[in-house]
C-alpha cells in the first residue's frame, strides 16, 4: 500500500478544504455573470413550444384573460423566461390567473396557475403587511426602540426602531455591504439553513451601521430579517407562525411559505440561469438555501396568492384606513426629501403613467430579484386593483420584466370600466399626501 508523506496528506487535506470553502463562491459569481462557467457546464434551449394555461373567475373578464394570456406568452419570449405567471384581483376577488411557459424544461412540466416562484423582496410587503396587522392590534409600536421588545442585542441596534428597519433607514447594511465577514461568506454560499429567525441574526450581528439610524436611507433585506426578530419577539409568537395566524390563513393564502417549507412541493417550479436575459439556452440555477433572508426575500408564492394580500390591503376589515396610509405613504428624510421610489413601510408608493389613454395612476407596490426568479406586485387603489406577475429567470434590467404589468392593467381597467355602476377610489388617485 502506497504510504504518502504526512506533508503531502496534509496539503492535499487544505486544497479539498479550499476548494470546499472556494466553490459555492466561485458558482455564486458565474451564477451572477462576474466569471465564466467551466466548460463542463451544461445549457439547454427554452423551448419553442409554450403550453398556457389560465383561469377566469368572472365572466365579465373573459375578454381581458385571453388577451393577456396572449400577452403574457409575448412578453415570456421577448425576454427569454422558461415560465411566466399573472394574475389580477378585483374589488376584493381573484377575477383571472394565467400562466405560459415551462416550469421544468428537463421533466417537461408545464407551468400551471398553481406554479410556486421565488418571489425576492416581494416578501417584504408580505412582511409589512403582518407588521400592520400587528400595528391595528396594538401589539408593537413602530416608533419604539427596537431594545423594548428583544434583550442581548448590539448596542448600535438598541435606539432602532422597527418604523427605521421597515423603510431602510436603520443604517443597516445590506447583503454586500455586510462586514460580519463569515456571515458575507454565508449569503455568498447560501448553504446554512436557518429555519429560526434569531439564527439567521448571526449572519450580521457583527456587522458595522452604514449611518447613525434615522438619519439617511439604504436599502437593506438584512434590517428586514432583524424586523421579523422584533415582531415575534413583540408577539412573543415565531416569525412564520405570525405570518399564517395574520396572513396566509385568513387570506386562504395556501401556497405562500418559506421556501425551506415547500421544497418538496409537486408545484415549486425549477428556477433557471439564462444570463439576465439574453441567452435562449439556459441552465437550472445552482441549490441555494435562502432562509437567512426569510422576511426580507425568502418566501415562494403564486401570483394568486399575492394579489389576494395586495386585495386584502385595501379592505377596512383587514387592514384600518388610518395603518394602510401610514405603510403607503413614503418616509420623509433627515434632508426634507422622500425616500427613492417611494418607500414607505414595506412597500413603495408611487405615482406612475400607464399610457395615454389610462394615464396616471398611484400605485403600491414591490418587486423581488431572487436566484432565477423575478416577482412583482401592485396595487392600484383607485380601480381597487391588484395585479402580480412572476417568472423562473432573471432580466439585466427589472422594468423590462415588470413592465408587462402594466399591459395587464390596462386591460382590466378598461373590461371593469365597461361594467355598469363601476366606483372608482378617488382616495388615491395621486399620491398620498
Amino acid at each position: 500500500m502506497l504510504k504518502l508523506p504526512k506533508i503531502k496528506v496534509l496539503s492535499i487535506g487544505l486544497v479539498l478544504i479550499a476548494i470546499v470553502f472556494i466553490w459555492p463562491v466561485y458558482e455564486g459569481f458565474a451564477h451572477r455573470g462576474k466569471v465564466a462557467f467551466l466548460p463542463f457546464y451544461q445549457f439547454i434551449d427554452i423551448p419553442n413550444e409554450n403550453p398556457t394555461d389560465q383561469s377566469t373567475y368572472n365572466a365579465n373578464y373573459k375578454q381581458a384573460g385571453s388577451l393577456a394570456l396572449e400577452l403574457l406568452t409575448t412578453h415570456k419570449k421577448s425576454i427569454n423566461a422558461p415560465a411566466i405567471s399573472a394574475a389580477i384581483a378585483i374589488d376584493g376577488e381573484v377575477v383571472w390567473a394565467g400562466v405560459s411557459g415551462w416550469a421544468n424544461i428537463e421533466a417537461k412540466v408545464p407551468v400551471t396557475i398553481n406554479s410556486q416562484f421565488r418571489i425576492g423582496s416581494t416578501s417584504k410587503a408580505l412582511t409589512a403587511t403582518t407588521l400592520a396587522r400587528m400595528v391595528d392590534e396594538n401589539s408593537i409600536d413602530i416608533d419604539k426602540p427596537i431594545s423594548h421588545y428583544m434583550k442581548a442585542i448590539p448596542d448600535d441596534w438598541e435606539q432602532m426602531t422597527a418604523r427605521q428597519l421597515a423603510s431602510h433607514t436603520s443604517g443597516m447594511p445590506h447583503y454586500k455591504e455586510n462586514t460580519d465577514y463569515l456571515g458575507l461568506y454565508k449569503t455568498i454560499a447560501l448553504s446554512t439553513r436557518y429555519e429560526q429567525v434569531e439564527d439567521a441574526l448571526t449572519v450580521f450581528d457583527d456587522s458595522e451601521l452604514l449611518f447613525k439610524p434615522g438619519t439617511s436611507f439604504s436599502y437593506s433585506s438584512l434590517g428586514t430579517v432583524l424586523l421579523s426578530a422584533v415582531m415575534e419577539n413583540a408577539r412573543k409568537e415565531a416569525y412564520l407562525d405570525l405570518m399564517q395566524e395574520k396572513v396566509f390563513s385568513p387570506l386562504n393564502m395556501k401556497s405562500t411559505m418559506a421556501e425551506f417549507q415547500g421544497q418538496n412541493s409537486k408545484n415549486l417550479v425549477a428556477f433557471y440561469w439564462n444570463n439576465k436575459g439574453a441567452n435562449t439556452q439556459v441552465r437550472k440555477w445552482r441549490d441555494v438555501d435562502l432562509s437567512h433572508r426569510l422576511a426580507g426575500g425568502g418566501f415562494i408564492s403564486t401570483s394568486s396568492d399575492l394579489v389576494k394580500m395586495g386585495s386584502a390591503f385595501l379592505q377596512d376589515d383587514f387592514i384600518s384606513a388610518r395603518t394602510r396610509k401610514e405603510f403607503w405613504t413614503p418616509q420623509v428624510l433627515p434632508d426634507g426629501n422622500e425616500a427613492p421610489m417611494g418607500y414607505s413601510l414595506g412597500w413603495r408608493f408611487i405615482t406612475t403613467k400607464v399610457d395615454d389613454e389610462i394615464g396616471e395612476i398611484a400605485i403600491a407596490n414591490h418587486g423581488g430579484v431572487s436566484k432565477g426568479a423575478q416577482s412583482w406586485l401592485m396595487v392600484i387603489p383607485e380601480y381597487n386593483m391588484s395585479v402580480a406577475v412572476n417568472i423562473n429567470a432573471n432580466t439585466d434590467n427589472f422594468w423590462a420584466f415588470g413592465k408587462v404589468s402594466m399591459k395587464l392593467a390596462k386591460l382590466f381597467i378598461l373590461a371593469k370600466n365597461k361594467q355598469p355602476n363601476v366606483a372608482l377610489n378617488r382616495t388615491y388617485t395621486k399620491r398620498i399626501k
